[in-house]
């Protein structure tokens, strides 16, 4: 499969100041296919440790950090001869020997050499956690689901996925129908590599919804698992199983209450928090002013969406009959699988963190609002051919922004004050 990222560990591995690697990323999502793939294209040779349920590795990192002690050690568990100069050290689940993470700043500082990737379908919760987290020492770099993009190029069309790149718009709307097929089977299949893969291999979307369901049922046996409060496994579960309902509301800011009766957001922080240090949730918060810093705008309020469109399909117990009627499936739930499609391709393609916009009163909302440059865009989200954008106008009259974007099933145009591109198209 073709992962984006695979270029981004290329220009890691080039830079001259290189630093421990961090990969961050939900479970399953494709993390330890990357890095050995990458070793494999990269370097003679690849050093695989997988941490978890190792005792000789907790054993090994719980001694004294001599950098050519751990080397041997990790030499004798690898049957590989490490070398600096060509050799790939891997280190998956790292998150199950904590120490080995702590250890990462002396490979840093005493063996700059050695080119290391880590990874943990967890990792985010224990860095939470971490108190002895090696800051400075290391570099991130995130992984999402599979965008469109990489979803086109895995179904044989990267001719297709190129000529969205090269924005010739004129060409790109003559093949539309194509694009908007290939955008339907997205938003029900998604971007999870092994819910790809199973569709590539059998062409059968009942063997694709079984795959989501149990990916779904996994994340829901990690929180027991992994957490030891019984308390905040409900609260976990019950924000984990509002996110379909909670988006299909015409106001999609999430509210606690309709959870529970009475609850209060206080109660759920902790559940929440673990919910995105697992790469699980994304959290899309609101903004009272659109100026910079972005951050110092926000308040209290939030959407929150899943990890992946087609989780939140399955949630939603979407039918595939939905793939042949019309667009119903980009407008089904009140456009919510549009919505989070949208925010799927900023999250893959941009590093700022993504905030939406409400008036005071809540008379207009913009369904996301993201910083490139010293530049805020406004983003709206129509999951069909109706073009009112009454919200988007009165942002654009009130703060006058250089750009503006509506995301719609219109062909592309420009107007003077928005640029209107089809959802096939969003931020290539």
């Amino acid at each position: 499969m073709h992962r984006n990222i695979i270029q981004a560990l290329h220009q890691w591995k080039n830079k001259a100041k290189r630093k421990p690697l961090i990969i961050r990323g939900a479970r399953q999502v494709g993390k330890t296919w990357a890095m050995r793939h990458f070793g494999a294209e990269a370097f003679a040779q690849t050093a695989y440790i997988n941490f978890d349920h190792n005792p000789r590795m907790q054993a090994l990192f719980a001694g004294d950090y001599d950098i050519g002690r751990l080397l041997l050690g990790l030499k004798i568990e690898s049957g590989v001869d490490i070398q600096a100069e060509n050799t790939l050290l891997i280190f998956d689940e790292i998150q199950e020997v904590p120490s080995a993470l702590s250890c990462l700043k002396y490979f840093h500082e005493n063996a700059p050499q050695y080119p290391i990737i880590a990874a943990g379908s967890l990792l985010g919760v224990s860095l939470h956690q971490q108190s002895s987290f090696p800051v400075g020492k290391v570099e991130f770099l995130p992984l999402y689901p599979m965008d469109y993009r990489e979803f086109l190029i895995a179904l044989g069309q990267k001719d297709l996925a190129q000529l969205l790149d090269s924005r010739d718009w004129p060409l790109i709307t003559a093949m539309k129908s194509r694009y908007i097929e290939l955008l339907r089977q997205y938003h029900y299949i998604g971007g999870m590599p092994e819910v790809v893969q199973t569709y590539l291999d059998t062409q059968n979307l009942d063997e694709v919804r079984q795959i989501q369901r149990d990916l779904l049922l996994a994340y829901e046996q990690d929180f027991s698992k992994h957490i030891p409060d019984s308390q905040t496994v409900q609260r976990v579960r019950a924000i984990w199983q509002a996110i379909p309902h909670q988006l299909a509301k015409e106001n999609k800011k999430f509210i606690y209450a309709q959870m529970q009766k009475g609850a209060r957001s206080k109660d759920y922080e902790t559940a929440l928090q673990w919910l995105k240090d697992s790469g699980l949730v994304h959290i899309v918060p609101r903004i009272k002013k659109p100026h910079l810093p972005l951050a110092a705008y926000q308040d209290n309020a939030f959407k929150l969406y899943s990890l992946d469109i087609g989780l939140l399909a399955a949630q939603n117990q979407l039918d595939a009959a939905t793939l042949l009627e019309g667009n119903r499936i980009f407008t089904e739930y009140k456009g919510a699988l549009a919505e989070q499609y949208v925010l799927q391709q900023l999250i893959a393609t941009q590093d700022q963190p993504v905030y939406y916009w409400a008036t005071e009163k809540g008379t207009a909302e913009v369904d996301f609002v993201l910083q490139r440059g010293q530049s805020v865009i406004p983003i709206e989200v129509k999951a069909e051919e109706n073009l009112k954008a009454k919200s988007l106008k009165t942002y654009v009259e009130q703060y006058q922004p250089q750009q503006a974007i509506r995301y719609s099933m219109a062909d592309y145009r420009e107007q003077d004050w928005m640029e209107n591109v089809p959802l096939y198209g969003a931020n290539i």
